[in-house]
Formats: C-alpha cells, structure tokens, sequence
C-alpha cells in the first residue's frame, strides 16, 4: 500500500532576494546592481550618487557639526563619533569625489583633532590640541579605520604617520592587537581586520610599496590560517569576544571594535 504523504502549504517569498536588496537604501541599493547584477556602469554610477543625496548617507552627512565633527569628538564608546561616521560612510560608498565628500573630509581635515595626543604619542591631558584627525592616534585598531577613511577619501598624505606605525606595529604572527603596548604578543582578529582594510585603501588610492604589501599579505595569512574565526591551536570556533558579551557568529552591522564572521 503507498502512503502519499500529507501535502504542505510552503509559503514562498513575493520577490527573489535580490529583488528585496534592490528595495533597499541607495547605498545598498548600487553595491547590490555593481555584484549581483548584470547592471550597467552608468546605472550603477547613477545609484551610488545617491548616497550624498538620498537615504541613510545623506543623514549622516546632515548631522556633521559646524566644527567639522560628528558627535563633537574624533572617537567615543557611543559610536557616533567622526571616526565612526566617517567608517560608515566609506562603507556605504560615498563616492570621494563627490561635493558633499570634498565637503565633510575638508571640515574634518582642517578643523577635527585628537584632544591630548602630541605626535609622538605622548598624552598631554584632555586639554591639549593634539593631532589633526587624518594623523590618527595610538591604536592600531582605531589608527586603521582613521588610515582607511584618509586614504578613501583623498586624505592619505596627511595620514602617512598612521601607515608608518601600523608598519612598524605587525606582530610576528602576522596580525595586529591594541594590547601589544600591554604586552600581548598575540594578534586580535578585529584589530588585524581594521589595518589591513587601511593598508588596502592606501594602496588603491596609489600609495603602494614593496613594504606595504608584505605586510598585508601576511597580515591575510594570520586571518586564512584561522580561517577567519578560529583557534589556530586547536581549530575550535572563537565564540566570544574579549568580554564575553558578543557572540562572534552572529552577523551584526555595523561590526565596530567586535569582531564576527
């Protein structure tokens, strides 16, 4: 006796998944025609200007201070700050040669500073003019998302102090961790993450050497060996992060200083 088996209601999506990224921000709306599709440039072109005009990226760039900051400070723990701004809107693919980008970079290249730092890295207290934004601070991890805006939006040349101490910081594993200077020989994920994003934008803006590229390279191995999220010791997946508090597994946006797959 054949038994035919109890027919089942499957509810099916009203629109592919494209479809549904394309019913999206302009700024996911043009990196989805650039990927997915078959679009062509001037399409793709079109959609991505935008992002200056339309949408989450024209918020953003409304909420920049007449101090040429956002949030009033170089970077905060409310990640509302200009280096966060700044991150998402590189992300979002602002494009750098538009007027609305000249515009914020300008502001924040002229007016923005890192209160208390001197150039060498001393803290001369909240009070102290310190350096201009595009110079970056002391970490690795913030000095590569600072690096990656400066050299995205045309400001590299300002931030060749950041690619010299990023350079200079690699670890011998191959990656990058903010707590070397407390004595940590072993690489963050995120932290590598960040540098090696900045030393990919200073080498599309034109900026590359033989120095350079090394040191990315080997700063990918770090990340490949692990395959992305594992204990290069015993292969088991890196659930938390350093507070505990974040699951690495679950996507998120945006990442900030956590780290997920």
């Amino acid at each position: 006796m054949t038994i035919n088996p109890p027919k089942r209601n499957i509810l099916r999506p009203e629109k592919s998944v494209i479809e549904w990224l394309l019913d999206s921000d302009p700024s996911i709306h043009w990196q989805v025609l650039r990927d997915l599709t078959d679009a062509p440039a001037d399409e793709v072109t079109a959609e991505r200007a935008k992002v200056a005009t339309e949408g989450w990226g024209a918020h953003l760039l409304a909420l920049q201070g007449v101090d040429g900051s956002w949030a009033g400070t170089a970077w905060n723990h409310g990640w509302d700050s200009t280096m966060h701004v700044l991150t998402l809107l590189r992300e979002f693919g602002l494009d750098p040669g538009s007027s609305e980008a000249r515009r914020a970079a300008s502001l924040v290249r002229d007016d923005v500073r890192w209160k208390g730092w001197d150039w060498d890295g001393t803290w001369k207290g909240p009070e102290f003019d310190g350096n201009p934004f595009f110079a970056g601070e002391v970490e690795p991890c913030i000095n590569g998302q600072v690096g990656a805006a400066g050299a995205y939006f045309g400001q590299e040349t300002q931030s060749e102090r950041i690619l010299d101490l990023l350079l200079a910081e690699q670890l011998p594993d191959g990656g990058w961790n903010c707590e070397a200077t407390n004595g940590s020989t072993r690489s963050s994920f995120n932290t590598t993450i960040c540098v090696l994003e900045a030393l990919l934008e200073y080498e599309l803006a034109g900026r590359t050497n033989a120095a350079m590229t090394e040191a990315r390279l080997r700063g990918q191995e770090y990340l490949l060996e692990r395959r992305l999220f594992r204990r290069l010791s015993t292969g088991e997946v890196i659930e938390r992060d350093r507070e505990g508090s974040t699951a690495f597994t679950h996507f998120a946006f945006p990442t900030w200083w956590h780290y997920d797959d």
